[in-house]
């Protein structure tokens, strides 16, 4: 590897805020904010909007969508061309 080339590559946390879950990682992203891990040091951190806490699909609250029922509806409104 070519020296001062890379992206510094450290311990980061990552939350997500609406599942109230955090893991720590190792990332290259940056960030502004810190916070206190369990064991005791300090860490940036990273607030993302879905984790695999509150995605449908690994929680099992993912909802079946009607596709039929949304075809007929578009073609009642606006009618088969």
């Amino acid at each position: 590897m070519q020296k001062d080339i890379h992206p510094d590559y450290h311990p980061v946390v990552f939350r997500d805020p609406s599942a109230n879950f955090a893991f720590l990682t190792r990332s290259t992203v940056t960030s502004d904010k810190t916070i206190e891990w369990e064991d005791g040091k300090t860490y940036p951190l990273v607030d993302v909007d879905v984790s695999s806490a509150s995605h449908p699909f690994y929680t099992g609250r993912s909802r079946v969508l009607d596709t039929a029922g949304r075809v007929e509806r578009f073609n009642q409104r606006y009618g088969k061309a």
